[in-house]
């Protein structure tokens, strides 16, 4: 175990790793060059998040890159420059870098047969075809979001219509996106700002685990719920939360969304007492001004 730690990226895998060796006692040090750590979820969540993680003893700059690292002996020394051209050196034992994944696309023939690759992925349609007749791609190879869940889903929907059972074909909207880290990050569907950007009108609910007995007695009073709906139509159009067991939580709006369940399904839906899944019909409650327990 590695007494000091940078891990350069702070996206889902880096924050994990982060947060293992924070956990397992190392002097961590995360460097993200986008403003916000977790750039793909909602900048409210990422932020609880990220105080999260600073309270516990792990360091983060965001809008920095590693500009250089030189090896030496048992460790490395990196050069951090943040977005003001300002430098600062950091020996660590190691390193990790989790700046991305990319689909292992290479040295396996796709040129020679004329297969579509768009950024390093195989394009696809919402049943894994590809423009030549007879091949089919799953998983990482066929692009984001690269999740075990997203490709075990993509095999069924390929094999089922390979065999003429007409399933539905994938909805990259529907698939869930889960942060191992402590506390634990889960999200579905659109955050607020790309909902905003997408043009809707909007109503957004919070409900903090402060709120939840579940919470509080399992001594885990940190987090929070957080929905956004249509609000014309009261669709859900997103779910993200941030806490302990949310990363089970979130099944409940990922079928919600998959139903096109609206608030006032949501609203009048029994959850059972006590538990924490009390908060995912309190957030709802929120987004329209009708939450029982804050």
């Amino acid at each position: 175990m590695p007494k000091s730690l940078l891990v350069i990226g702070s996206g889902a895998i880096g924050i994990e790793f982060a947060s293992f060796f924070g956990t397992m006692g190392s002097d961590v040090t995360v460097v993200e060059v986008l403003p916000q750590i977790l750039p793909a979820e909602d900048a409210e969540i990422a932020a609880l998040c990220r105080k999260a993680l600073e309270k516990q003893g792990i360091k983060i700059l965001t809008g920095a890159k590693v500009s250089a690292v030189d090896k030496q002996g048992g460790g490395l020394t990196a050069q951090i420059e943040d977005g003001k051209g300002q430098s600062q050196s950091l020996t660590v034992e190691r390193a990790i870098s989790a700046v991305g994944v990319v689909g292992n696309i290479e040295g396996i023939g796709l040129e020679t047969l004329g297969l579509k690759t768009d950024r390093g992925t195989i394009v696809i349609d919402g049943y894994g075809r590809t423009n030549v007749p007879g091949i089919y791609a799953i998983g990482d190879v066929a692009g984001p979001p690269m999740l075990a869940h997203k490709a075990e889903h993509e095999g069924v929907i390929c094999v089922e219509a390979i065999r003429g059972l007409n399933p539905p074909a994938m909805d990259k909207r529907l698939i869930p996106g889960c942060t191992y880290c402590q506390p634990q990050v889960a999200s579905v569907g659109l955050t607020e700002a790309a909902a905003k950007t997408a043009g809707y009108d909007i109503r957004v609910g919070r409900f903090p685990f402060l709120g939840n007995g579940k919470a509080i007695a399992l001594g885990e009073p940190e987090g929070l719920i957080k929905t956004i709906f249509d609000k014309q139509t009261g669709s859900l159009l997103g779910a993200h939360m941030v806490g302990a067991e949310v990363t089970e939580l979130i099944g409940g709006y990922t079928v919600a969304m998959n139903l096109e369940t609206t608030e006032e399904e949501l609203m009048h839906t029994v959850f059972p007492h006590p538990t924490l899944s009390e908060m995912l019909k309190e957030s709802v409650l929120d987004a329209y001004g009708r939450a029982l327990n804050i």
